[in-house]
């Protein structure tokens, strides 16, 4: 049984709830003085405690996925990865394994689809972060092997796991049941982190540092058209993100319109963060700093026709009043729609709620 099933999870309620059972029923028989009293209440109490905070833990760990297994919990994944490469590898792109969908015939792509990890290099950036590749059923079907796909990038918050877009929002799953269902077009996802190592870095040019900007803005997508049948115009790809994920999102479809069409940033922010886990992000430049900021980018941007979604909540979202103002900041041809919610949070619930409707509306954006 997984670290992540429901079984386990389940198990250890049933645990909390009998063990908390057991020590009303045995309290009064082990209410003296005596040592083997003392000792029995301590160890209910200890028992029940372990039971409940074992089942909190794993439901924040499946609802979060911070850990994959039993072995990634007790420290035991240490063998390094072994990278294969398969057809669709390009210089960029390096195919390392290969998912399928939990669905009927969920092992014939032409059928399901197919979920690629992988590995990219950026060309100028010299920046190597993995990732998930999804290709939809059509990618593989005889009748569309000559057919383009539009494509979008979907970035996690920080400090998540590329790997959550799967687990935890079911990005493939969605796209193909809502695809399947005739509400979406059938659409590549590209899904990875908004940092390519431990530090945040804002998807920000850091001088002296990592070139993020570079690498989620330009050599991306570069490598995503290189690799699968994607085209090169700004109404062919799109960007898609969570938190971090929605600021970096909004903000290199801001910085890029001859690249990205569309964007949706679901409960961004609007301006870099400045904490312990970025360190000095602009090296005193005020310069690149006001290029971080979103506000100020949306109100520099030449207007092509780009289009925005943006998310929020009227009650339980830090991020309402800032968007707003994003909101009456887009100035035509460029166009924004908004997902706002009676209450929300900052977590993967809401995000849930709001992944289906803005696939639907980015799929009426972006073109193959």
């Amino acid at each position: 049984m997984g670290l992540t099933s429901n079984t386990v999870l389940a198990l250890a309620i049933l645990a909390g709830v009998l063990l908390f059972a057991a020590t009303v029923w045995f309290w009064p028989k082990l209410s003296g003085r005596s040592w083997r009293s003392v000792v029995g209440r301590i160890g209910l109490l200890l028992a029940t405690q372990l039971a409940m905070f074992a089942a909190i833990g794993l439901a924040a760990n499946k609802s979060f996925l911070f850990y994959g297994s039993w072995a990634d919990l007790f420290g035991q994944e240490t063998s390094v990865g072994k990278v294969v490469d398969h057809s669709m590898s390009s210089d960029s792109i390096k195919v390392v394994d290969k998912q399928h969908l939990d669905v009927p015939g969920g092992a014939k792509p032409a059928v399901a689809g197919q979920i690629l990890k992988v590995s990219i290099t950026g060309q100028k950036s010299n920046i190597t972060s993995p990732g998930y590749v999804w290709l939809p059923p059509e990618y593989f079907q005889p009748q569309h092997k000559d057919q383009n796909f539009p494509a979008s990038i979907v970035l996690t918050g920080y400090p998540g796991m590329a790997e959550n877009l799967i687990k935890g929002l079911d990005y493939p799953m969605k796209a193909f049941s809502l695809s399947k269902a005739g509400k979406m077009k059938p659409m590549i996802l590209v899904m990875m982190r908004p940092v390519p190592g431990a530090r945040d870095t804002e998807c920000v040019d850091i001088p002296g540092g990592p070139q993020t900007e570079t690498f989620y803005g330009q050599d991306l997508p570069q490598a995503i058209q290189s690799t699968f049948r994607v085209g090169k115009k700004p109404g062919n790809m799109g960007y898609i993100g969570n938190s971090t994920g929605g600021y970096c999102a909004l903000k290199m479809t801001a910085h890029y319109p001859q690249t990205f069409g569309a964007a949706a940033g679901l409960s961004a922010y609007y301006e870099a963060a400045d904490d312990p886990t970025t360190g000095d992000l602009f090296r005193g430049d005020a310069k690149l700093k006001a290029r971080a900021n979103l506000l100020e980018a949306i109100k520099a941007k030449q207007p092509v026709g780009t289009s925005f979604l943006v998310t929020s909540s009227e009650k339980g979202e830090p991020n309402l009043a800032d968007t707003k103002k994003f909101i009456k900041l887009v100035k035509g041809p460029d166009r924004v729609s908004s997902i706002i919610l009676d209450s929300g949070g900052h977590n993967f619930n809401t995000w849930r709620r709001e992944i289906p409707p803005m696939l639907v509306w980015m799929s009426g954006r972006i073109q193959a």
